[in-house]
Parts: structure tokens; sequence; C-alpha cells
């Protein structure tokens, strides 16, 4: 059953299909040449979304994306989420095709429309949710109170975020973020809005491509508890300021944004769009880095901000995610080791503080091997499975098969001795 919602009442001088009207999420009207890089403002209309709007033509049109219509085929494609471009040379809804039955609408599902409907169309939601208990409005009756003891231990190293995925119906990202976010007093004190906070966390989660087995929602999730985590140790509590801390954990929520599913040398050798785009340098951060910046600007989270200032924060939200550049490992270590050596480094200066942020960040984005056991083993699996699946896609396409993601010729154990290996993380 799909779920239609925030669907803006336009002057439509043609039908609209019905696979139209499934279309989830915000719409966005313009965008910004200098952000995108693209002169022509008819281009930049596009953003990466479902509706076009040139300020010249005064009809607002539907315009099918490839990803948010759901259309359900002989084939069994996948939709692509948002963020997705008509123009690959490889066609990545062939990659995750499953049959799809039509069978009945479990009574799950319709528990959870009407529990969704609930929270988003609430007046106590639309009035905002009171400090001292947010998560009852976010979560389905059923399961809130077992979210809730969840997080209330969300700073245990041991979290268990499958779990607590399947406690909030697949909005683990979401409930988390939003939970850390009142939990440090950011909602009231950076003035956020509400209903544009929970927009802009929907929208996060809705473009993580859940068709991916590792790069997905989660995986976010997963890596923003982490951060948390690390922002919890007392040197870094004490010193971090509200606009560090706020950063860091929409670093986190937003690192992997609109992942493909494949890695980058893969999309530098299919001539992906992107890899043109950012000219083979950190093609995935990159697009990770502006598809946040697009979403905060499309939710206008920050728009009440001095415009000074909220730019800046863009170009930090950019330099902390560019850092999970695994290519850009050794750089970030052999400063690290740098500091450690001198012991120079200063929590009270700024610069120092964004530097370990990114340190911090670089730990959560690849701490799954230091999760529990039997957690670290269902991520290995995932992020293996992916792996695999990718080394399918380039062997269907008669493309040179990258190594670790052969296999015929590796396993999960032999996968994660590699991955970990090289890392030399050892300071960290």
């Amino acid at each position: 059953m799909e779920v239609c919602y925030q669907l803006p009442v336009l002057p439509l001088d043609r039908p609209v299909p019905k696979h139209v009207l499934s279309r989830r999420g915000a719409i966005s009207f313009s965008s910004n040449s200098y952000f995108f890089g693209g002169p022509a403002p008819r281009q930049l209309a596009k953003r990466r979304g479902a509706i076009s709007y040139d300020s010249e033509n005064q009809t607002a049109l539907y315009i099918r994306m490839l990803g948010d219509v759901r259309v359900r085929s002989q084939v069994g494609f996948e939709p692509e989420p948002r963020g997705s471009h008509p123009y690959l040379y490889v066609d990545f809804r062939t990659l995750h095709s499953r049959p799809q039955s039509a069978g009945p609408v479990s009574a799950r599902n319709v528990r959870r429309l009407l529990s969704f409907q609930r929270y988003l169309h609430s007046s106590r939601f639309i009035r905002g949710i009171p400090a001292s208990n947010p998560l009852g409005y976010l979560l389905d009756d059923d399961y809130t109170g077992q979210a809730k003891l969840m997080l209330e231990k969300v700073g245990n190293w041991n979290f268990d975020m499958f779990l607590f995925d399947r406690l909030t119906n697949g909005n683990s990202l979401v409930n988390l973020t939003f939970h850390l976010f009142n939990s440090y007093g950011l909602i009231e004190l950076f003035q956020l809005d509400m209903v544009k906070l929970r927009r802009f966390l929907v929208m996060i989660q809705e473009d993580y491509r859940s068709q991916n087995p590792y790069h997905n929602a989660v995986h976010a999730a997963d890596v923003t508890q982490a951060m948390y985590c690390y922002l919890q140790e007392p040197k870094l509590a004490e010193t971090m300021t509200s606009c560090d801390l706020l950063l860091g954990l929409l670093a986190a929520a937003t690192h992997d944004l609109d992942h493909p599913g494949v890695n980058q040398p893969f999309l530098i050798k299919t001539n992906h769009y992107l890899a043109a785009l950012y000219k083979n340098s950190s093609v995935l951060e990159n697009h990770h880095w502006k598809s946040a910046v697009g979403l905060l600007r499309e939710s206008a989270l920050l728009s009440h901000l001095p415009t000074e200032d909220r730019l800046n924060m863009e170009e930090r939200l950019g330099s902390l995610i560019l850092a999970t550049d695994i290519s850009r490992q050794n750089n970030y270590l052999s400063e690290f080791r740098a500091h450690l050596d001198k012991r120079d480094l200063c929590l009270t200066n700024g610069g120092h503080r964004h530097f370990i942020l990114q340190i911090a960040l670089k730990c959560a984005d690849i701490c799954n091997p230091c999760r529990p056991w039997k957690l670290s083993k269902l991520w290995s699996e995932k992020v293996t499975e992916e792996f695999f699946h990718q080394g399918d896609i380039e062997r269907k396409h008669h493309l040179e098969v990258t190594p670790l993601c052969d296999r015929q010729s590796n396993s999960v154990a032999n996968i994660q001795i590699g991955k970990v290996t090289p890392l030399n993380l050892s300071p960290l």
C-alpha cells in the first residue's frame, strides 16, 4: 500500500496518472546555480525531484521521476529513489530485480498506514512536540514502549540498530536523529521548526536506497548512533559547541545519502555522470554532500538563520562528509598521528575540534568490526552482499570484476580481513 501525503494543489491542465499520485515527499521549485555547478537555470529546475517548475511557465507539471514512482511491472523492477539520473551507462533498476506480489494488503501495512497518518496529521504534532516526550507522537502505538526503552540506552555501544529499525517500522533514522536533536536541546537552541525538521528527516531517510543491502538508512542510523557515542566521551562532551554537535549529527545522518550501492571506481569505469560531474575526485562523497545540502534548502530547515551562517554550516558539513572518502584515509591518519606525537591537539581551537569531528565520523563510518559479534557479523554479511552484487553487475556487463567484489573467489571472512587490515586504524 502506498502512502500519499503533502501533495500540493496545483492548476493542472491534464489528467494526472495514478502512478504519479504515488509520489511521496517534498517538492522543489528552484535550485542554485553556484551550488550545483550548472549555468542553465532550466537545467537546474530538474532538482532531484518529481516536479519541475519554470518561472516563465505559469503551470507546474508533474514529471515522472526515476525512483520515487513505484510502478508494478511484469519484470519486477525495484524503483530508484530520488536522486537517480536518467543518463546512466548501466541501468541500476535491472540490478535489483526481484518479484513483487500483488497479493492482499496485510493488516500490519494497514496499521502502519494509519499510524503514519496519525502522527503526520495530528494537531498535537502540528502544534509542536513537547521536549519531555517527543517519541510518543512519532512511533506507532504498538512499538512506543519498546523503542523508548531502547532510546534510553542510545549511548550504549551494544545498541542493536537492526532491532530498533524493526520496532520503529523502518523509521530508525528519523526517530533516532530526532531523539538526539531533542536530547541535546538543538531544536530549541537553533529554533528549528518541528514540522520542517520532521520533513527534513523523512526526506533524508527516503533518499537512502532501501534496496542496498548495506548503504541504506539503517547504516546511516547506525553511524549516527556511533557518532553520538563518540560525542559522549568526556573530553568531547565538555568542549564541543552546539554547532559542532548539530553538524556532527547531520553529517552522520547524511554521509551516504543516495548511495548507488557501487563504489567510486565502478562509477568511473562506467562513465557515470557523477564521475564526470566531480572529475573522478571523491565522487560519492561530493554527491552525498550536495544531496544533503539540497534537502536542507528544500526543507528550509535553516532558512531562518543568517545567510553567512547557513553557508558556513553547509561548507563545514561538506568537509565532514568528504572526510569519509576512504581514498583519503592516509592523509587523515598522518595528520592525526602528527597531532598525537606533538600532543598539540587543543579542543578549545575551532579548527582542531572540526578535525576531531572528521576523525570521529570516519571511525563511526567503519566501526562495524568493533561492534558486538552478533551485530558485526550481520553488518559483514550485508556489506559483502553489496560487494558481490557489484561484482555480478561487472561480470554481466563484461567489465573487469573488482577483486573484492568477486563472489567466485572470495568469502565473507576474506573480505573482512582484506577490508580492515589495510586501514591501519591503530591510531584511531
